[in-house]
């Protein structure tokens, strides 16, 4: 449905990523990957939103490399500068959005891996317009959701051993403080639940999630 584009980064360089387009036009939405790369799961998940009316974008942020071993992918999240590729590849794909595809806003929107870096967008660039985040949470340090600057919607599952419940009480109380509109959504299940490729994938928790999703966009984007 979608075609690999191009598209240029703050620092000048080039960045590759999956657009999928909507026939409709209507807003933008960054796809952010887990730590697998980008791969046919989330070109679908970017196929999804062009049916629902939304311009979606996937970056590169592997530059190529996509693995379905574990051990690789966690070596391959280790190595990637997280502030820097929001501050490149994710931003890069926003300004694409709002001033190449014609999209008047734009949110970003991500899972585990890609989650995380939804909520150091949601803070750090100006250009997002809306941050939806699955099962992903940064490093203090990388961003502080104190800081959130745009409405919030976060997809959390009770059986993570990356984003406990305790870790996910942190956020909840850290956006409190943010004065940004924000919701928490926690479902029964377990980490990736809206990932239809692997064993945990829990419909249920999936097309709920997905309906919340689509509501949410439609009430901020």
């Amino acid at each position: 449905m979608g075609d690999i584009i191009s598209f240029k980064r703050p620092d000048g360089s080039n960045a590759h990523g999956y657009l999928a387009k909507s026939d409709a036009g209507g807003p933008g939405i960054v796809v952010l990957q887990e730590w697998w790369g980008l791969n046919d799961q989330i070109k679908g998940v970017a196929d999804r939103f062009a049916a629902a009316g939304y311009t979606a974008l996937t970056p590169d942020l592997y530059e190529g490399r996509v693995t379905q071993d574990p051990d690789e992918a966690n070596h391959m999240m280790t190595g990637l500068d997280w502030v820097g590729a929001t501050e490149q590849d994710v931003s890069g794909a926003l300004d694409y959005l709002k001033n190449d595809a014609g999209c008047k806003t734009a949110g970003v929107m991500g899972f585990c891996m890609g989650g995380a870096l939804t909520i150091i967008a949601g803070a750090k660039l100006a250009a997002c317009d809306a941050a939806i985040c699955y099962y992903g949470i940064p490093p203090v340090e990388a961003a502080d959701p104190a800081k959130m600057a745009v409405p919030f919607q976060g997809h959390f599952a009770s059986q993570d051993d990356w984003c406990t419940p305790e870790a996910v009480d942190a956020l909840a109380a850290s956006l409190g403080s943010s004065g940004t509109d924000h919701e928490i959504h926690r479902y029964e299940g377990a980490h990736a639940f809206f990932n239809e490729t692997v064993a945990v994938y829990d419909a249920e928790a999936a097309d709920l999630s997905w309906r919340r999703m689509l509501d949410f966009m439609g009430r901020y984007l």
